[in-house]
């Protein structure tokens, strides 16, 4: 799998808001060191969601953490940071040097095969900060990443690799959705963690 946009100066996005991919900016071993890691020393929890008066649990697995005891309220159900762990903290540093913003929560993803993914949404929610960066780091399975615009539907697509950031910033949560789509041809995990700004 390639990517098209492997440039910090190019905006994966043609209007409305400013996606910039960075590539992997971890590789090779320490990117699998990474993963394992992430796997075994997170609270990981399966992720509960409110959606028509519905409780479902997901098999995809969510974790939250951040400087303070943030409280994230999103799909109707509210989650309570834990600390940062070593890892976390060196990897959000990571992220704020790399793009020169900076984060106080993240909210981590397990996706254990292709068969988990996100439909489409925008993170905008009213404990974010407005129009605030977001940072994605991923680990793990190369997975295709998607953008559509709200009012065309016109979609940017991009491939998420082992190591690599993302970062989605300005209008981009008021203009744009995104998903992760489901594919069967992915049969190993990734994890995803969006290093964000809660708006105290």
């Amino acid at each position: 799998m390639q990517n098209l946009f492997n440039h910090t100066d190019t905006n994966l996005l043609p209007h409305g808001g400013i996606v910039l991919y960075y590539g992997k900016i971890i590789s090779g071993a320490k990117a699998n060191a990474i993963l394992s890691g992430l796997m075994e020393n997170i609270e990981w929890k399966n992720d509960e969601a409110v959606i028509f008066g519905r409780h479902i649990i997901t098999k995809r697995k969510v974790a939250w953490y951040g400087d303070i005891e943030y409280e994230y309220a999103y799909s109707n159900t509210v989650k309570r940071a834990l600390p940062w762990t070593p890892l976390l903290l060196e990897l959000k540093e990571l992220a704020e040097n790399t793009c020169g913003e900076k984060f106080n929560s993240c909210l981590l993803n397990l996706y254990h095969d292709g068969t988990e993914g996100m439909a489409w949404h925008s993170d905008d929610e009213k404990d974010l900060k407005e129009n605030g960066a977001i940072g994605s780091l991923s680990f793990g399975a190369e997975r295709r990443f998607l953008f559509k615009a709200r009012k065309s539907g016109e979609i940017v697509p991009v491939v998420l690799e082992h190591g690599s950031l993302l970062v989605m910033k300005d209008a981009t949560q008021t203009n744009w959705l995104h998903r992760l789509p489901q594919t069967k041809l992915v049969k190993t995990p990734r994890i995803n963690l969006t290093f964000r700004t809660i708006d105290q």
